[in-house]
């Protein structure tokens, strides 16, 4: 019982905080700077096309943490947190060390290591899946999906092309 009530608060927490990362990026709550915004920090990224990781890495905040409070289509709801947050550390926080103090990985790689631990343990007796009945494969489900976070992190670095320079 301690433990689904564990599982339950962690979900809640997690995906709440990635729900509003998500709306920042995709509705331009919460002081977010939305689609457009996104959309220019991709671009700074140099991901092309730009509009389209915008929109993933919203949906994949927005999505993900919406499942992960809801305790629906495990493990689909932690990978989704974990490649947002895969893609934040390698392009972002990886090069300011560790201390979020100076936009590091500390962060991102909590949401990550708590999404990882999510997806190894289950959503919990107190989730939409328990009260459903939804069970994905398991552990085919987790792992083709962790494959499918390595393709997307490889197919950024495909598509990263250098920020256009300005003319001087």
């Amino acid at each position: 019982m301690y433990i689904d009530a564990g599982l339950l608060v962690l979900r809640i927490v997690l995906g709440l905080s990635l729900m509003g990362h998500g709306a920042q990026k995709l509705f331009g709550w919460f002081q977010g700077g939305g689609l457009p915004g996104a959309q220019q920090m991709m671009q700074h990224m140099g991901l092309r096309p730009a509009w389209l990781w915008a929109l993933l890495s919203g949906l994949s905040e927005f999505g993900g943490g919406l499942l992960l409070v809801l305790g629906l289509l495990h493990p689909l709801s932690s990978l989704g947190v974990m490649a947002a947050m895969t893609t934040a550390i390698v392009k972002v926080h990886w090069r300011n060390g560790f201390w979020n103090t100076h936009r590091g990985v500390e962060f991102p790689l909590i949401n990550l290591a708590a999404a990882l631990a999510l997806g190894l343990s289950g959503p919990g007796a107190y989730s939409l899946d328990a009260a459903l009945g939804v069970a994905l494969p398991e552990p085919a489900a987790l792992i083709a999906g962790l494959a499918l976070v390595a393709l997307g992190i490889l197919a950024q670095g495909v598509s990263q092309q250098p920020a256009a320079q300005p003319a001087k």
